[in-house]
Parts: C-alpha cells; sequence; structure tokens
C-alpha cells in the first residue's frame, strides 16, 4: 500500500525511532532518554517502530521517521538507517524513511546517503548539531549535504534548546551553542538547491528562525518539540501572515503525541485557512508529494 494523501488527515514530519526492533537500548542513550522523559514529563519507554506505525495509522496520519546519529559526537550506537528504510518500506502507507548520518562520516556518510536515496527509497535527513557536537556548517559534513542537494531532498536540522541532556551533569556534555538557527545560514547560501527544515520554535532564537524562512527560499520550520500552547506569539502571527506556505506540523514523537499537539493548536490562534497547509499541505510539497 503507497500513501495516499487524499485520504491522509496530516503529515508529522518530525518523528523519532529512538530503538531497534532487533537491538537492546544503547546504554549511553539511555541516560539521556531518562532526562529527556523527565524534562517533557513523558513515559520513559520507547516505542519500537511497530508501535509508532499503529498509532499513526489510527489517526490517519503519516509520519517522517528517523534516527540521530550521534556516534562520534556522544559515544552512542544509533539505530541503523537500513532498519528505517525497510520498515518505512513495509508501511509504506503511513511511514516516509528519514536517514540520520553523523557529518564527521564525511566522504563515507556520503556513500551511504547515496545508497540510502537511490536503493532505499530514503527522502530525507536529519542533523542534530548539539548531540552530533558539530557546527551545521562545518565543511567536514558537505560531501553528505551534497548528496542531499544533487537529489533535491529535505534535511531537517535541530534548532534551539534540547530537552536532550537537560538535567544532567554539565548537559551531558552537549553544547546548546549549536542549535542556533543562523548557524545553518551558511548551509542554506551553499546548498540553495537543498530544502532546509528548521526544527522546532527555536527558543531562544526564535526570531532567527523566523527571519531565515522569510529571507531563503529554501528554508521551511517544523513547529515540533513544544506544545503550541506555549509557542511564542510570533510563530503564530508569521504562521498567518508571511510564512503560512512555510510552517508545518511536526510532533517530536514520542516526547510529545501528534494528538496532543494538534489539540493544543486548535486553540491558540492559527487561522482556519492556514491549518490545512500547517498540518499537510506544506509538508507534501517539501516532501515531493505533491505539486
Amino acid at each position: 500500500m503507497t500513501l495516499d494523501l487524499a485520504r491522509l488527515a496530516a503529515i508529522d514530519v518530525h518523528v523519532h525511532a529512538e530503538v531497534s526492533c532487533h537491538d537492546p537500548e544503547d546504554p549511553v542513550m539511555a541516560q539521556f532518554f531518562d532526562a529527556a522523559s523527565a524534562y517533557f514529563k513523558a513515559p520513559r519507554e520507547r516505542p519500537k517502530m511497530p508501535e509508532i506505525a499503529q498509532i499513526y495509522r489510527e489517526q490517519n496520519i503519516a509520519f517522517c521517521l528517523f534516527t540521530v546519529d550521534c556516534e562520534s559526537g556522544v559515544g552512542a550506537k544509533r539505530v541503523s538507517n537500513y532498519e528505517v528504510a525497510e520498515f518505512a518500506a513495509a508501511n509504506s502507507d503511513v511511514c516516509i524513511p528519514f536517514a540520520s548520518i553523523d557529518p564527521r562520516k564525511g566522504k563515507m556518510g556520503a556513500r551511504e546517503a547515496r545508497d540510502l536515496i537511490e536503493n532505499h527509497g530514503v527522502r530525507g535527513f536529519k542533523f542534530h548539531a548539539i548531540m552530533q557536537d558539530c557546527h551545521p556548517a562545518d565543511r567536514v559534513g558537505y560531501p553528505i549535504y551534497e548528496v542531499i542537494a544533487e537529489y533535491g531532498l529535505p534535511a531537517i536540522f535541530h534548532t534551539g534548546h534540547s530537552g536532550m541532556g537537560t538535567g544532567m551533569r554539565g548537559g551531558g556534555g552537549l553544547r546548546l551553542k549549536y542549535g542556533r538557527p543562523m548557524l545553518v545560514d551558511d548551509v542554506a547560501v551553499d546548498f540553495p538547491d537543498m530544502k532546509i527544515i528548521l526544527a522546532h520554535p527555536s527558543w531562544p532564537w526564535v526570531d532567527e528562525s523566523l527571519s531565515m524562512a522569510l529571507h531563503k527560499e529554501n528554508v521551511f520550520i517544523d513547529l515540533s518539540g513544544w506544545s503550541p500552547k506555549y509557542f511564542p506569539p510570533q510563530i503564530v502571527r508569521y504562521a498567518n501572515g508571511q510564512l503560512k506556505h512555510k510552517m508545518m506540523f511536526g510532533s517530536d514523537f514520542p516526547l510529545i503525541r501528534p494528538d496532543k499537539w494538534i489539540e493544543a493548536a486548535r486553540g491558540i490562534g492559527f487561522k482556519d485557512e492556514v491549518m490545512p497547509g500547517i498540518m499537510k499541505d506544506n509538508a507534501a510539497r517539501v516532501l515531493g508529494l505533491a505539486g
């Protein structure tokens, strides 16, 4: 079965596959999961991919699924991109496969990216500079970006504060400075054919993301990682105006459930006429699912 846009109620562009179906939970990541669950007041147990698909299928929502490769920055074994892609292929009615490759893997990472795109149906990529301990515009990652740009695929970049590491000693060794949205601006300039999605409302640098989405044709924003009831007011103002075609629904599942995000979004002032774009239509265009 393939994804049927007309049938879908929404597309969630930000869903994490945090545990493998085959391998045990990585002990290093377990420490970060403990802290993030406390920060988000979310259940500690991480759902496996079949459970994620069931939740989204029941709600008639498609989702972009990815892991975070932070093997160099944190020393945690990643969930395989190939496992994510294989799962998505078997659940293509709701699941859109994204991949994550540590930028420090350079040309070897670029080889993996090309293989994932050409042979395994991957439709986009996820980068988390804080977890990867790498400036988004560090040239070490450019070979990977070159492959993504060649195929005109989107790349999600974490921006703003990170629940990962919050409350841990020394923040778990993570450096928040790499979450500043403006650090991605060089990437947007150097790779104009790569669609860049700035993840989250980007607090405490909200206005930087809004400025970049206004300025760069290839920059978009996903609204994941926060309940909409806590959005800074300028997010709603720009979503209702100049950036109505640039903002997309994302939950950050499993830390925020999609139904809870949608329920909160209905009460914060988004105009009725912009909600279809936020919930589905903008993502469909960025993902190449619609013209």
